[in-house]
């Protein structure tokens, strides 16, 4: 039974998260079709981890420890199996988007190793070349790829006018902390290496991808390198922690909390410090960061992961703004042709973006 309160969400939404599971079991019936995965009763351990997953939930909402439940239940080698079928499905699920609604072919996409990480330039025309939008993609930390946000970075690029570096860093449980960050700060500074001015970068991100945002932040400002122009954060994850009460408060109103990869912050964690800042940036000294934008739904179990960063911001005196929706799904930004909220939060990126160079 799903966590979800289909009478507390819009139905509009609710079409779109139907649309995406009907997706999801094609892409779960294909999966175990390939001969290698006959190996494994994959079954079975689709419903260990849905169950992990509500008990994760509840152990939340009674003020129980989550994280050590979260070690002792499933092992690595399942954590390892989990993410290459959730892997696969992100994979396919993108697939069809992008054959639905193909990137028009005047839009360059571009493999480039940035300095040992792989990643994907997507240049639209008349982008302006000295100003770039770094973006780290949303994943739990265990999933997806500059491919499975193309259509929405494509969608910033045009806003922004801006050049767009989708990073593919490495993913947890394979890679944990501090992985995937190592490969954030390599990028930033192998674009300062290529002559790009820090004053002409952006740095952006969604769910995961925003919690790597902030941490990158926090680490370049710790070794003293330049910091960009500014950030953008979209849903973002900000407190691996115990602490947060939206995580178990609004399960009935994001898939997030249906989907069954929860246990993700322990494979990120692999056994290191919640409370570490490049873990849970909330928790950081903000102070000096450049200006930072926040968008988020008031129904996500990440909500005051958002709410908390924007207090945490203004008294380190960041330049920072918080924008806010009701009844939007985790990540909305996706919906940008089906949501008019959607359609909304991005113009209000290119609106701050404007802004942000308008300073010159």
């Amino acid at each position: 039974m799903s966590l979800l309160n289909r009478d507390k969400m819009r139905p509009d939404v609710l079409e779109i998260l139907d649309e995406g599971q009907k997706i999801l079991m094609q892409a779960t019936t294909e999966f175990l079709k390939q001969d290698e995965n006959k190996k494994v009763n994959f079954e079975a351990l689709f419903m260990k981890m849905i169950e992990v997953n509500k008990k994760i939930i509840t152990r939340a909402a009674n003020h129980e420890g989550f994280l050590e439940f979260s070690y002792e239940m499933l092992s690595y080698e399942e954590m390892v199996l989990l993410a290459k079928y959730l892997r696969f499905t992100s994979d396919f699920t993108a697939d069809i988007r992008l054959k639905e609604a193909p990137i028009p072919e005047d839009i360059k996409i571009e493999a480039v190793d940035a300095g040992g990480v792989p990643a994907e330039w997507q240049t639209i025309p008349g982008a302006i070349e000295e100003r770039v939008l770094l973006y780290f993609h949303g994943s739990a930390m265990i999933i997806m790829s500059p491919k499975t946000h193309r259509r929405l970075t494509v969608e910033i690029a045009k806003i922004t006018n801006m050049r767009v570096l989708s990073v593919d860093y490495r993913l947890a449980p394979e890679n944990p902390f501090p992985a995937g960050l190592e490969d954030c700060t390599d990028v930033y500074k192998w674009l300062l290496s290529t002559g790009i001015k820090p004053e002409n970068i952006i740095i952006a991100g969604d769910s995961a991808g925003g919690n790597l945002t902030l941490a990158s932040l926090l680490k370049l400002k710790d070794d003293g390198i330049l910091l960009p122009a500014a950030a953008i954060v979209l849903s973002p994850g900000t407190d691996s922690t115990e602490e947060s009460k939206t995580f178990y408060e609004n399960a009935e109103t994001d898939a997030l909390a249906s989907g069954g990869i929860l246990w993700c912050i322990t494979a990120y964690l692999a056994g290191k410090d919640p409370y570490n800042p490049l873990i849970s940036p909330v928790f950081g000294d903000l102070k000096g960061l450049p200006p930072l934008l926040i968008q988020v739904s008031k129904s996500e179990i990440l909500y005051d992961h958002s709410t908390r960063l924007f207090e945490r911001a203004k008294i380190a005196d960041v330049n920072v703004t918080l924008q806010e929706w009701d009844n939007m799904p985790h990540v909305f930004h996706f919906y940008f042709d089906q949501l008019p909220e959607s359609r909304e939060a991005i113009n209000k990126i290119g609106d701050f973006v404007q802004k942000i160079f308008k300073k010159e």
